[in-house]
């Protein structure tokens, strides 16, 4: 598989695509007004402890008090033992007033506050350290025995020095030489230290580590042997890239191309038409079918329709690849649209156990190359397959879009004959609790229409019923759902 990373800069947003095979999976999106908060320390403050929940409200001097769990604490253990997750009575933890060293692990989603943690990790090339943590984790996508324990041996025999906490190696520390990884590590210690020490004496809601911006993460997190390039569209981020690669990617350094064509960059593999169509419900298959992808705050649902795709040989088997297209096109639109949370999947009913187990099987596999962790449940009574999949930042939907203004979000207005007869009940409600001469309605224009067309001689009947005339008027500005019925 060969990926590509392009970035496009412009003065106050960073966009970032990640492409497989010509194919857009990913998109990044930092804006200067609205950066990420995931890896960010904080000296926070507890300004609310609620044990009805085990959980305690920080502020960390973001626009929302944030949201400490019990089960976030790091509590230090016996012995050797690691430190575990805590589900204690909150108030043995942490009291309102209290002063504490936290890290975002989520960001605010909708009208919820960041979430946040005492386990503080520190991120590198190579390694991921833990200060309050213990022992050595190794990416479960180093496949290689050998290579595994050869990783371990080198973060063991480091570990043995002066250094304390726990160490996860990353997956692209595949192949990297003993040297690499001590100097990452040392590193990480070095900044440990510093970051104790500034969060020790600054004062409550003070930012203590800023996560690194998105064109270094990138380099830090996604640059490994399967990319073939990064190309950067701007000479100062470029330079800026260069300068972190020589210091910590030498092996990658030649990776990273000014971008300078005067054709946009994210039209090179038709990103932007890639992300228009990512914002949309339904998702066209090649064979015909479609998704239809809902979001909603509590769970996204996603149904597949065969569509136009009527098969060859028989229901059955058009069901099936149908079905098997489908969960090739849902893991990659979960990471482009970056869906995360509970995700329910109606694939289309097969009657052979077989099929539903290669289909299971096939979203399990297109699934392996998305870097947020997921889970698939067996197949429900209903049909239906469930499964999550880690949310820490928004959605692509919720990062580039609002609520309507006309509909606030639901997706729906009143049909202007439901309109129509709401109007009619208002008429006659304020006839009778009032003495008018008569009345003027306001609506949207389809409204007033059908009431001079269609409704027309129901208005006329109206107006016998009440004895006062109805004028309409039409309001450009109104919503097709909106009027007013008004006295004159």
């Amino acid at each position: 598989m060969t990926t590509e990373i392009l970035v496009n800069v412009t003065p106050r947003e960073t966009r970032a695509a990640v492409v497989e095979n010509g194919v857009l999976v990913e998109i990044y999106l930092e804006r200067a007004n609205r950066r990420g908060l995931t890896s960010n320390i904080y000296k926070g403050r507890a300004s609310r402890v609620l044990p009805g929940m085990q959980a305690a409200f920080i502020e960390v001097g973001l626009d929302r008090t944030a949201f400490l769990h019990a089960s976030d604490f790091a509590i230090a253990a016996e012995g050797d033992a690691p430190p575990q997750p805590r589900a204690d009575d909150i108030r043995s933890l942490i009291r309102e007033g209290d002063e504490i060293l936290v890290q975002v692990v989520k960001d605010p989603l909708g009208t919820k506050g960041a979430r946040l943690t005492t386990f503080v990790t520190l991120p590198s090339r190579y390694v991921v350290y833990m200060p309050r943590g213990h022992g050595i984790g190794v990416s479960a996508r180093i496949e290689d025995e050998a290579e595994r324990a050869r990783l371990r041996g080198i973060v063991e025999a480091e570990l043995g020095t002066d250094t304390a906490g726990g160490y996860i190696v990353r997956t692209v520390a595949e192949g990297a030489s003993e040297e690499a990884l001590r100097a990452d590590m040392n590193f990480l210690a070095k900044l440990w230290r510093v970051l104790a020490e500034r969060g020790f004496s600054a004062p409550a809601g003070t930012l203590v580590h800023e996560d690194l911006p998105l064109p270094l993460r990138l380099l830090r997190d996604l640059l490994g042997q399967s990319v073939a390039r990064v190309l950067v569209d701007s000479p100062a981020i470029h330079e800026g890239m260069l300068e972190f690669a020589g210091q910590f990617l030498p092996e990658s350094k030649d990776k990273i191309t000014l971008y300078q064509s005067s054709r946009p960059i994210f039209d090179l593999h038709g990103v932007d038409e890639e992300i228009e169509r990512a914002l949309d419900r339904k998702v066209p298959l090649k064979s015909g079918g479609h998704l239809v992808i809902d979001q909603t705050e509590a769970m996204t649902t996603i149904d597949v329709n065969t569509g136009a795709y009527v098969g060859h040989r028989n229901l059955e088997d058009t069901i099936f690849r149908t079905n098997l297209e489908a969960a090739v096109t849902i893991a990659r639109q979960l990471r482009l649209r970056n869906l995360g949370g509970i995700i329910i999947i109606d694939f289309i009913d097969m009657v052979d156990e077989e099929h539903r187990v290669q289909v299971l099987q096939a979203l399990e596999k297109a699934l392996a190359q998305d870097h947020a962790r997921t889970s698939i449940s067996s197949v429900s009574p209903l049909g239906l397959v469930e499964m999550s999949r880690k949310r820490t930042r928004e959605s692509l939907e919720h990062l580039l879009c609002c609520p309507c203004p006309t509909c606030a979000g639901r997706r729906y207005v009143k049909s202007p004959e439901t309109v129509a007869y709401e109007i009619f009940r208002e008429i006659l409600r304020q006839s009778r609790q009032f003495e008018v001469s008569g009345l003027m309605v306001l609506a949207h224009q389809d409204v007033i229409e059908l009431l001079l067309d269609e409704e027309s001689a129901a208005l006329g009947e109206l107006e016998v019923m009440i004895g006062k005339p109805i004028r309409l008027q039409t309001e450009a500005l109104y919503a097709q759902d909106q009027y007013d019925v008004v006295l004159v």
